[in-house]
């Protein structure tokens, strides 16, 4: 290389040295060496769940790096599933093949057996035919020995050894007919075994293409066996990765829980959460109980609009359970069922160091039949559990929360309302399973199941895709 800028000797080998240097970074196998330096995602996060990190950021990448992860093990358990379908119904088929070819090869060899039999009997009649044309051809011998001595004979002879002429004559014509029938009987006798001898040969015919049938029947099946062995080997391959990749999939999961528990235990909501926030509490609660976080969280916002909306009434009668506007002071009917709610909500709160009576809870809806009034108000933080269905979940959530359960912090009131829908239908994962739970959530209203069904739809179509209509985003709450 010539120095084209008149370079010192020393700056110039500088120069070459960058020019490399670049020249290197810029190339391919640069490239992948530095791609493939990026760090293990995979030990990082493991190392993240093992030291119980802190670091919010990091779990959030690690809970997508799982999530796609399980993605990608899903589709390829799915191929694998297809494969193994596939041999499996090719082996059935096979095995099909293998039957019917061992029928037919049975039913050949009876054929040839009763042809085997047949030939015999009827090589035997050949020899008893030939027997007989023998035995035939002596007789008529000795018919025509009689017969030429008796037409050599001197009428001296002939007048001595019969008594009359009519006699001699009487012989004779007896022979000559005899003679006839004899060789008719002769003639009709190798008739007979002319068409034995054809029957055999078509028999001994039809028994070889029977025996070449057989034989290619039997290489027919032979291919099959070794085609079904194949693939036998190949399914225990296939079966053996299809395992293989549902205990993948089954790790993925439990590490993808465990970041989503580290998650939840990390977000400080003391008050209503933001929408990121309520999603990465729903992925937790719901993952707990096997349920949709989309569908959680529909339900969570139809209630309470994300946490923001807990209650607008306090309790003042307990023993009326009447109560009072927050924002007012008005008096607030049926504010909680006396007899079923209020003396749980009482060691409810008293439980969790709560004034009773300054404690928001929901406001009774103005409902009536017959002119009326039905239905009672009561309901308690985000996930809007009246006291009595809360304290059904009592055990429950402890086991889970490792303390008592809070109806007004978020993380408790989200995992109640996922044991709550799990427990109605929702872990089907279907429309007609969430629309069941949904249903029984609400106390039966249509036209509430159908608008969380609605949210549901809007908020798994941003977890899939990272972006939300307008139309969802007003429905939510969220504009």
């Amino acid at each position: 290389m010539t120095n084209p800028y008149n370079l010192g000797k020393e700056n110039f080998h500088k120069f070459l040295i960058i020019v490399l240097v670049l020249a290197f970074i810029a190339s391919p196998k640069f490239l992948i060496l530095a791609e493939n330096s990026q760090p293990d995602m995979e030990s990082v996060c493991q190392k993240a769940i093992e030291e119980q990190s802190s670091d919010r950021k990091l779990l959030e990448k690690c809970e997508r790096f799982y999530e796609q992860e399980s993605e990608k093990i899903e589709k390829e358990i799915s191929k694998t599933h297809k494969k193994r379908r596939t041999l499996q119904n090719e082996i059935y088929l096979l095995k099909k093949k293998i039957r019917s070819l061992n029928i037919q090869i049975q039913q050949s060899n009876m054929m040839i057996n009763d042809l085997g039999v047949q030939i015999e009997e009827t090589e035997k009649s050949i020899k008893q035919t030939s027997l007989k044309i023998e035995d035939s051809r002596r007789k008529l011998a000795d018919i025509i020995q009689v017969i030429y001595q008796e037409d050599h004979k001197s009428i001296v002879e002939v007048l001595l050894s019969e008594k009359t002429l009519s006699d001699f004559f009487d012989d004779l014509a007896s022979l000559e007919n005899l003679n006839t029938k004899s060789q008719e009987l002769l003639k009709n006798i190798k008739s007979l075994k002319s068409s034995l001898e054809i029957q055999t040969k078509s028999l001994d015919k039809e028994k070889a293409n029977l025996e070449n049938a057989v034989v290619v029947q039997m290489l027919q099946k032979r291919r099959n066996e070794k085609n079904k062995m194949n693939k036998n080997y190949f399914l225990r391959l296939t079966e053996s990765q299809y395992q293989k990749q549902l205990k993948q999939k089954e790790a993925i999961e439990k590490n993808a829980a465990k970041i989503r528990s580290r998650i939840f235990e990390l977000i400080g909501v003391p008050k209503a959460p933001t929408f990121g926030e309520a999603l990465n509490i729903a992925k937790a609660a719901a993952s707990m109980v096997n349920i949709r976080p989309s569908f959680l969280l529909a339900i969570i916002s139809e209630e309470s609009a994300l946490g923001r909306n807990v209650g607008q009434c306090f309790l003042v009668n307990d023993k009326t359970g009447e109560g009072i506007r927050i924002t007012n002071s008005r008096k607030a009917p049926r504010t909680m069922k006396p007899t079923r709610d209020v003396p749980i909500f009482l060691k409810i709160t008293k439980k969790l160091g709560r004034d009773p009576h300054h404690t928001p809870v929901s406001c009774w809806i103005p409902l009536y039949y017959h002119r009326k009034p039905y239905g009672w108000g009561g309901a308690m933080g985000p996930a809007q559990f009246i006291p009595s269905t809360w304290n059904l979940y009592i055990n429950k959530l402890k086991k889970i929360l490792h303390k008592d359960g809070d109806p007004w912090n978020i993380k408790d009131s989200f995992v109640a309302a996922a044991l709550y829908l799990a427990d109605s239908g929702a872990k089907s994962k279907t429309r007609r399973g969430e629309t069941l739970a949904a249903n029984r959530y609400s106390g039966g209203y249509s036209w509430y199941a159908r608008d969380v069904i609605y949210r549901t739809n809007c908020i798994q179509g941003f977890i899939n895709s990272g972006s939300m209509s307008s139309d969802c985003q007003s429905e939510i709450g969220l504009k």
